[in-house]
């Protein structure tokens, strides 16, 4: 078989998703990879040769202009109790290739990167000097072994817009609740760039973390809390053909919320408060998961982490059109102030308490005045928006959101006001559901002015299948005015960004309790340029079928409380 007729009548992206491309026996820019003919691997799943260490596929991440980082990690056995993927206790030499074209005729980047034991064999290639706003495909080989292939892109030139940005946005994948169809459908959109907001695993040992109706697959190992055990979770979630086909398809920016480390962590405070013993437990146990997170994602040297710190908050510039303000908001954070939950807590207002701490708050401001940028995105792990689920005079917020920080959002916001940022738009996680909101100068007066807007991604998997509901019929909608649509479903956010407007479609999934759903787009919304928040322009008719829950307030309180507790 030639090379035109393997991809002949295949749009070459969708055979990069559906495949993960196998190129051998081609040789180019001094890197032989042989071993045999161009083939394709089945539709869902890369068929490995024994003793394969591609097994947890192939990433890219943090764009410049001029280049971006490509990560793999060898593991012959992902599943190994001592976090190492079967690999020796030695220096494994992996080649890498960048090339202009998806047969690697045109290479222009080569090289050698060494997967150590000590990184769990794990390969960060930063790449500078490339070309501005072009696709690049890249693969890794070692020894007789060649991994898929990967779609990666570098951002604009700094001086110029370039063309509209595909983006999409998700969290939360907690892989016993379902199958991760969502990032195969993700992958198929053929973004330009994906960020996850957190939740990328989950540190819960198998069915402590149940949804109704029972959990779909087992985690293997007991609860994360060891290097060994984070490297193993890991490698669980990335052996998922469908996450791996959405890490080829494009590169990412991630941040991590909680789970990555301990549910509902603040600081250098465990999920059982700052006057629980085990405090310097878990700095240890902070370090180990921060390891593993390195191990694991396509990050640059800059977030190398230092014991229980790591560095990842960050900026990435798309040219003259869009900015991107990537937040931490756990490793800063105070504590919640009246524990987690959803509750009335008067202390959530002091002006002293913030949730990104005082350095990262300065960065995020400095960088707003100093943005020369179309569209300001936020992206960050908590519902930024109030939230209210009091009809009556009392205020019940969620303590583990920026409602627990009231007046670290208001300095946030004000700022961006104040520099005359012309888009801001915030990015969120977390919470199992679709939201969209207008964000408000004053909260507390529905009339007050509209300046930004807030978009939320319902997870890939975690809370299960959910539910269709009707926006019109939520009782939050109805006591915030400012939100503007709920949706319970598993699924993604892909936002279209050009100079006039940024579109967000609302994607969802019917059920992930068995795999291959469809998606389909729940909602649509458009912010025009230099007007603040959300104009809705579709709005898919609410089915009533009911997946997860007996009433709809059953379905409201897993989705708000069951981020902010164990289950």
């Amino acid at each position: 078989m030639t090379d035109g007729s393997l991809l002949s009548g295949l749009d070459r992206r969708s055979f990069l998703v559906n495949t993960g491309l196998i190129t051998t026996g081609i040789t180019a820019g001094g890197l032989a990879l042989t071993g045999g003919t161009a083939q394709a691997a089945p539709a869902t799943r890369r068929a490995p040769r024994p003793g394969d260490p591609f097994t947890l596929g192939v990433a890219s991440g943090d764009p410049s202009h001029d280049g971006f980082v490509l990560w793999t990690r060898l593991a012959t056995r992902p599943l190994a109790e001592n976090g190492l993927g079967g690999m020796p206790a030695k220096t494994v030499p992996v080649q890498w290739q960048v090339a202009e074209d998806a047969r690697f005729r045109r290479v222009v980047r080569h090289g050698t990167a060494d997967a150590r034991p000590a990184s769990a064999h794990s390969v960060h290639v930063e790449l500078s000097g490339l070309r501005p706003g072009r696709e690049y495909w890249y693969r890794f080989k070692t020894g007789k072994h060649v991994s898929p292939a990967g779609l990666t892109r570098t951002a604009p030139h700094p001086g110029t817009f370039g063309p509209a940005l595909a983006m999409a946005f998700v969290s939360c994948s907690q892989y016993e609740h379902g199958h991760f169809t969502a990032y195969r459908r993700l992958a198929e959109e053929h973004p330009d760039l994906i960020l996850h907001l957190g939740d990328y695993q989950y540190e819960y040992a198998k069915d402590s973390y149940e949804i109704p109706g029972g959990n779909v697959r087992d985690h293997e190992g007991p609860e994360t809390v060891t290097l060994a055990g984070y490297r193993q979770r890991h490698a669980q979630y990335k052996s998922d053909p469908d996450l791996q086909a959405a890490h080829r398809a494009a590169p990412w920016l991630v941040v991590f919320d909680d789970h990555e480390v301990e549910n509902n962590w603040a600081g250098d405070v465990p999920e059982e408060g700052s006057d629980t013993p085990e405090r310097d437990e878990f700095l240890k146990r902070r370090a180990a998961a921060f390891q593993a997170y390195y191990e694991n994602m396509p990050l640059r040297r800059g977030s190398v982490p230092h014991g229980p710190d790591i560095q990842i908050y960050r900026r990435v510039r798309w040219g003259r059109l869009a900015g991107f303000h990537m937040l931490d908001t756990r490793q800063f954070r105070d504590d919640q102030a009246c524990g987690d939950g959803n509750k009335v807590c008067p202390a959530a207002a002091d002006p002293a308490r913030s949730i990104t701490g005082a350095k990262q708050e300065k960065w995020l401001l400095d960088g707003f005045r100093r943005s020369e940028a179309r569209w300001d995105v936020i992206g960050q792990q908590v519902f930024f928006a109030q939230r209210d689920s009091d009809a009556g005079p009392l205020k019940k917020t969620s303590q583990d959101a920026w409602d627990g920080y009231v007046a670290s959002r208001k300095r946030i916001t004000d700022g961006w006001v104040a520099a005359k940022v012309r888009n801001p738009v915030v990015l969120t996680g977390d919470v199992h559901a679709h939201w969209a909101s207008d964000l408000k100068a004053d909260y507390d007066d529905p009339s007050s002015r509209t300046v930004g807007s807030e978009l939320v991604c319902s997870s890939i998997t975690s809370g299960g299948d959910g539910a269709d509901s009707n926006p019109a019929d939520h009782p939050y909608l109805k006591i915030n005015k400012h939100l503007r649509f709920y949706n319970n479903q598993r699924g993604y956010v892909i936002t279209r960004i050009g100079k006039d407007e940024m579109r967000a479609d609302f994607k969802t999934v019917p059920t992930v309790r068995t795999p291959g759903a469809a998606a389909s787009t729940k909602a649509t919304f458009v912010i025009h340029d230099r007007v603040p928040g959300l104009k809705q322009t579709y709005l898919r008719p609410y089915t009533s079928v009911r997946a997860t829950a007996e009433d709809p307030s059953d379905i409201i309180e897993y989705t708000i409380e069951s981020e902010n507790r164990r289950p």
